[in-house]
Formats: C-alpha cells, structure tokens, sequence
C-alpha cells in the first residue's frame, strides 16, 4: 500500500485529514469556518495536492494537500455545495452542484463562472429544496455530463454543461436519485442509478431503466453510493443500508454491468448506511468508503473485503485519498 492522505468531510466539523494512511486524523480546516458542514471533496486528476470542498458557504480549494483552504470566490458563495466534478478530460472545468438545485460551471479553474440552463424543481415538502448529489462525466464524450438530483430525477448534458435536459427515462421507481455510475465494458455501456427504492440499470444511454431488485441479493433496498474501482476485473461498488441514515450497512459488490450482486467482506454491520466511497488512480485496489454516522472502512483489494479505521467521526458526507 503506497503512503496516502485521507480526507474526511463532516457536519459541523470541518474537514479531518490523516497524513498516515488513516492511523491518525487531525482537523484540517484551516482558512474555513472550522464547524462548517462539507458534502463533497474531489481531487484535480492530474495535481494529488490541488483539492476542492463543498460547504454551506460555498466552494473551497486547496493547492497544498489540505495545509490550508481558501474560498473560491464566484456567484456559488453562501450557497450550500452538494457535488463537484473535475473532468480528467478537461481538468481546467469545474461543475458544482448546489442546494436548491442548480449546477455551476467553470471553463478556467474557477476564475469566471457561469450557471447551466436546467429546468430544476426547487422545492421538495419532504426536503424543503432539492439539491444535485452526483455529477459524472459520460466516458464517450466529453461534452456530455449527468447529474442526479434528489429528489427530481436525472438531467443530461450534451454541449458541455451550458444546457441541461430532464433525462430519467420510463423505469425509474423513484426520483430520489442518489447517485450515478456509467460502466464501459466488453463494448457495451451500463448506466446505473442509485436510489432510496432500488438501484436502476439503463442499456440504451439513460432513455429507460429497469430496478434491479435488490433485495434478491442484499438485506435492504436503500441504495446511495456507487464506485467503479479502476480495475476492470473490480466490477462496481454499492453502498447500502436500512435507510438515511440508517443503523446498519454494508458494501455491496457487482459484476461491470450490474447484474449480479454479492455483499463485500466486511468486519460486520457498519453503524449506517454506507454513504460514500473513495478511489484514485495512483492505487487502484486502495479504496475507502465510509458510512454516514462516522465510520471509515479500507480495501486494499478493490472492494472486495473490508477493514475498519480505529478512529470514528461525527456525521460523514464527503471522503477522498491522495498519494
């Protein structure tokens, strides 16, 4: 296992960071409101040290691993931050996802910003607003994004993120959708998507889905996270639980194209839902995940079984490594 830095992101404390492999954790929130609530992290593609931060403030970034933060100032200030993506195809875009629902984009590393044009339902009773969970770039092109809202289905992209199409197809049991994944194997492409009901799976590029039925392989329904590890022979990553947050959960393995399943080896029920995942290509059989009510779990074998960190968190949202 290669030496590695871990970021945790949590509600109302600001960001951990273990420069130690995950042994040990310190804040590391430097240049934030040190009790901020931080729902996503990513990591530039190509520069381990340049990362970005979503908050209730708006949008951060990083150029020394986590040494210090700095906001990116933009129109996205005082909104909260659910999502961002860096494309590896075009490192210098930035798209945002806030709450309410809009998705930001930046063409030059955050200096200009410009909001996507999308047809977004706000409000939401359950939720009060809905917001963006997950972006993802469409490997076949790069002028093709998705996004998953919750609770308002998917929006598609196709001119780079200036415009964005409700694009959830006939199939969907639910538009609580939580998170997106897009398989290229053996020449074909699976989408899938993740929600409270069921995960999907679409083989005509998101135009209808089919529920996969989960329950016929795992104890729950509640689907939220998805990973591809970056070994084909890996297949897909899930994270499942009894519900949000949930009181048990587990990590769930796939085939590629999503039509098998088996539950991952795992160290016993975690606490909750297992809500996000952490992949990067300088290691790619290393793999974090962590559950929503403060547990954090490693694989060294692309997630096929699971060990858990002896340190424990608060409320987990976001969660990265780096080399």
């Amino acid at each position: 296992m290669i030496d590695h830095r871990v970021f945790v992101g949590c509600i109302g404390e600001g960001i951990f960071r273990s420069l130690d492999g995950g042994q040990t954790f310190a804040r590391a929130a430097e240049g934030m409101f040190v009790e901020c609530y931080v729902r996503a992290l990513a990591v530039h593609p190509f520069d381990h040290r340049l990362l970005y931060a979503g908050t209730e403030a708006g949008l951060f970034r990083s150029s020394n691993g986590g040494d210090d933060w700095q906001q990116v100032d933009s129109p996205i200030n005082g909104q909260e931050v659910w999502s961002i993506l860096i494309p590896p195809a075009q490192p210098e875009m930035i798209l945002v996802g806030t709450r309410p629902s809009r998705i930001w984009r930046s063409d030059d590393a955050g200096r200009n910003w410009r909001p996507g044009i999308a047809a977004i339902r706000q409000e939401c009773p359950r939720i009060l607003y809905t917001r963006v969970t997950t972006l993802k770039a469409d490997p076949d092109d790069p002028q093709t994004f998705w996004a998953g809202i919750e609770i308002d289905g998917i929006q598609r992209s196709t001119d780079g993120g200036a415009t964005w199409q409700p694009y959830s197809g006939q199939g969907l049991v639910s538009h609580d959708i939580h998170d997106l994944a897009i398989w290229r194997g053996n020449g074909r492409k699976v989408l899938l998507a993740a929600t409270n009901a069921d995960l999907h799976r679409s083989d005509d590029d998101g135009r209808s889905w089919q529920p996969l039925r989960m329950t016929q392989w795992l104890p729950w329904s509640y689907c939220r996270a998805l990973a591809l590890p970056l070994r084909p022979s890996d297949g897909v990553l899930l994270g499942v639980g009894n519900g949000p947050p949930g009181s048990e959960g587990l990590v769930a393995v796939g085939s590629g194209d999503g039509r098998s399943w088996r539950s991952a080896v795992f160290p016993g029920l975690a606490n909750s839902t297992i809500w996000n995942f952490a992949v990067h290509p300088a290691d790619p059989a290393l793999i974090y995940a962590s559950s929503v009510s403060g547990e954090v779990y490693r694989s060294s074998d692309g997630g096929h079984s699971w060990s858990k960190l002896a340190r424990e968190f608060g409320e987990i949202r976001a969660l990265a490594w780096t080399p």
